[in-house]
């Protein structure tokens, strides 16, 4: 079983920034895909960014420029720093784990951006 702990989240402006972290519970972390996902109220979960365990990234259309996507190995975390944040980014931001064919998730953390 593996658990993941996300934190980072809060209330900030528009135009502010915020920094989410994801710990994984076990040290397969550096072998595994991992992914920041969002959902707001009433929508589907959407993929925000992921990384490979070779750390290539990708990032979705409305967060390109803006967001970045990291891991640290070493401290088994993976970050997300959001920057131009915009009220449309409003949302619970979930990490995934991807390993052994299976998907593990966080309990989300919530990021709300005022105008």
């Amino acid at each position: 079983q593996v658990h993941l702990v996300e934190s980072g989240g809060g209330l900030v402006q528009a135009g502010g920034s915020l920094r989410l972290s994801c710990e994984a519970s076990r040290s397969i972390f550096s072998r595994s895909a991992m992914g920041w996902f969002r959902q707001a109220p009433g929508k589907q979960r959407e993929l925000v960014a992921d990384i490979t365990s070779g750390r290539h990234t990708s990032y979705a259309d409305s967060v390109k420029g803006r967001f970045a996507i990291s891991r640290d190995n070493a401290k088994n975390t993976l970050y997300l720093q959001m920057n131009s944040l915009k009220p449309e980014d409003t949302a619970v931001y979930y990490c995934k784990l991807t390993w052994g064919g299976l998907d593990y998730w966080g309990q989300g953390t919530q990021v709300t951006v005022s105008s």
